[in-house]
């Protein structure tokens, strides 16, 4: 049920759930590995044998993404980057919109369940930085957490390990009318 659980590592539920805009809610293997940024036998773990896709922290890529084998597996859709629930990401919105054409997903991790500034990372990316790409809840992603995800800019999801994917799955169906507005829609307009 873990997937990459060590020291250098994050821990994520083997499967990702995905709710792209538009489309219904389902589940995939996650192909991605969520790196601490811890040096793990002098860099990125593992990557030069092409066993993973790595998210890497972003104020890590901030100073190594210059490098030739950075660049390199970059531009082959293999790194994305994870902001950390303090990262100022507006302060570097040009590094972000050159990541644009580089990373295939983005990730705002979750350090602990009751910490909520990764939703804000999530609809600043959206509102102010026009990400239209893959945005992926990462850490400490509890069921409770998805409705109010969905509705910020998250479109996909590594739950905690923990958590039973067929039960976040049926959150989305809880309720049929939306009070209030989101990324995905408009709310409800009441009859009167």
């Amino acid at each position: 049920m873990t997937h990459a659980n060590t020291a250098t590592q994050i821990a994520a539920h083997e499967q990702v759930l995905h709710f792209p805009k538009g489309q219904k809610p389902s589940l995939a293997p996650n192909e991605w590995l969520i790196w601490s940024g811890s040096a793990d036998e002098g860099g990125l773990p593992d990557l030069v044998h092409g066993k993973h896709k790595v998210l890497v922290p972003f104020s890590w890529w901030i100073t190594h993404h210059k490098e030739s084998d950075v660049a390199k597996l970059a531009l082959n859709g293999r790194i994305g980057v994870w902001f950390a629930a303090d990262d100022d990401i507006l302060k570097h919105a040009e590094l972000i919109e050159a990541g644009k054409a580089l990373w295939p997903v983005v990730a705002a991790h979750f350090p602990i369940f009751r910490d909520g500034r990764s939703f804000s990372t999530a609809a600043l990316l959206r509102d102010r930085l026009q990400w239209t790409g893959e945005i992926r809840a990462i850490g400490d992603v509890l069921i409770d957490q998805l409705l109010q995800g969905a509705r910020v800019g998250f479109d996909s999801f590594s739950l905690r390990p923990d958590q039973n994917t067929e039960v976040a799955l049926k959150q989305f169906d809880l309720f049929s009318v939306t009070t209030q507005n989101s990324w995905r829609d408009r709310r409800a307009t009441a009859n009167i």
